[in-house]
């Protein structure tokens, strides 16, 4: 059972099986074991401002409640004290163990996936993310030897309502500078929670909300980087005609924007409009903006142009927030549509997202397809998926075909070819026999060719991925 609910980032599987009550009180159990020996190496004076305590939060499904109970019940049982946040959004939980100086904090949540997926996402002191390589294989192993029973140990529970304290840290992003009218797709998710909790009331702001009701299960999968998922928003659009959209997803840490003329936006080009928004104020002049290595060429000219430091990276969380908060950088992106803030605690943001293009909208009177036009520089192919059972050696192939290129191994593989006028990325997929790849080149003629040369050696992109 834990085995098969234990992935790279996250805790996640169907309910009730394999993920049930009994696996998360283990998994709540085995978290509290962790975060109370991994607190143990803190020096003392830092001890002292951690109190014994983990936050706890859960999403809208109907098991979070059932979840999200067994596993306090297991953190209890370690005698870690829980405060119990509610029904929250994926990015509140972050803010909630800072606000809190919490040593950990845990949402109940399968973010995108399918009504009858849940899991556990977990985080330590400051919010920093715990994935496999930063203690969730220790978490697993513990919870692999428990059985569930009395310890003795019993923690406080508190249940406590932050959402005063959240909608002011977000608000303290926004600086509207003139009237907008906004399409927000909620996916029946807990944004349907978050933005009238946090947007509501906000002179020169009108939402025009899209499946707000959180008890409903989905009308439509809670993935926003799905074009087929955006339909329902894009009729709401096409009938109001609003300044632009946003559909964020199940946990509504994601989003996905649309301009005027219902267009989706690459997130890579949303991170580079960010980028200069940052770079331009004085407090932020030639800081660091963090991407994940995915991203258009553009992200790059464009943060070397407003004076600040590029920095690519692997694709994941876990990654983008560690160089982050290492470089101090200011903001970071990723193509998912996780979005990054220094001042957020180096954690991502879906709301702080909305709310800081936003204000980039607000403050000139050009629709959101005129900012977007100059950075949309490059052909690219998007995300294609081959089905390649030994990915190493496909890998290797792709080496030796453009050795004479510049090559480099920061996550799979990125080969640049700049006297071509191309460069891509292929990564291995950590669940299936695929390789994803990722291409841009200097016009769409170029791009073609090159795509026709990698299929020579991939094969035929799989669709439905």
């Amino acid at each position: 059972m834990i085995d098969r609910i234990f992935k790279a980032y996250d805790v996640r599987a169907t309910y009730p099986s394999p993920l049930n009550e009994e696996a998360a009180w283990k998994v709540g159990h085995a978290t509290g074991l962790f975060l109370q020996r991994d607190r143990s190496d803190l020096p003392a004076d830092k001890k002292a401002k951690l109190e014994d305590t983990v936050v706890v939060g859960r999403d809208m499904r109907p098991s979070s409640p059932e979840l999200a109970g067994a596993l306090i019940e297991g953190l209890r049982s370690t005698g870690m004290n829980v405060i119990d946040v509610g029904l929250i959004d994926t990015s509140f939980i972050y803010f909630a163990i800072n606000h809190l100086d919490a040593v950990g904090g845990i949402q109940t949540t399968a973010s995108h996936n399918p009504v009858q997926y849940n899991g556990f996402k977990i985080s330590g002191p400051k919010a920093k993310p715990i994935g496999a390589a930063s203690g969730l294989d220790d978490i697993k192993r513990i919870a692999s030897n428990l059985r569930v029973g009395q310890t003795g140990l019993k923690g406080k529970l508190e249940q406590r309502d932050l959402w005063a304290d959240y909608r002011r840290h977000v608000l303290s992003f926004l600086d509207l500078k003139r009237r907008l009218r906004v399409a927000v797709d909620a996916s029946n998710g807990m944004a349907g929670k978050m933005v009238p909790a946090v947007f509501d009331g906000v002179a020169d702001l009108e939402i025009l909300p899209l499946l707000f009701d959180y008890n409903a299960g989905f009308a439509h999968d809670p993935n926003p980087l799905v074009e087929a998922n955006l339909a329902m928003l894009k009729e709401l659009m096409g009938r109001t005609r609003p300044d632009l959209g946003v559909c964020f997803d199940g946990d509504a840490d994601r989003c996905i924007f649309l301009d005027e003329n219902c267009r989706s936006i690459g997130c890579d080009l949303i991170t580079a409009l960010l980028a200069r928004d940052f770079l331009a104020q004085e407090k932020n002049r030639g800081a660091t903006i963090v991407y994940d290595l995915r991203s258009s060429h553009v992200v790059a000219d464009e943060v070397k142009a407003a004076g600040g430091v590029p920095r690519r990276e692997r694709v994941g969380h876990a990654f983008i927030k560690k160089t982050l908060a290492e470089t101090q950088g200011v903001f970071g992106g990723e193509l998912s549509g996780h979005f990054y803030f220094r001042d957020n605690f180096y954690a991502d943001s879906g709301a702080i997202a909305f709310a800081r293009l936003l204000s980039v909208l607000s403050a000139s009177d050009k629709p959101l397809s005129a900012h977007i036009a100059p950075l949309e520089r490059y052909a690219r192919s998007g995300e294609l998926n081959f089905q390649i059972e030994d990915k190493d050696a496909k890998i290797r192939d792709l080496a030796e075909k453009y050795k004479r290129a510049r090559i480099d191994y920061l996550d799979g593989i990125t080969i640049e070819v700049p006297e071509e006028g191309f460069w891509f990325n292929v990564r291995k997929s950590n669940t299936e026999p695929m390789l994803r790849l990722n291409l841009e080149a200097r016009d769409p003629i170029t791009l073609n060719a090159k795509l026709s040369d990698l299929k020579k050696l991939l094969g035929e992109p799989v669709q439905g991925h």
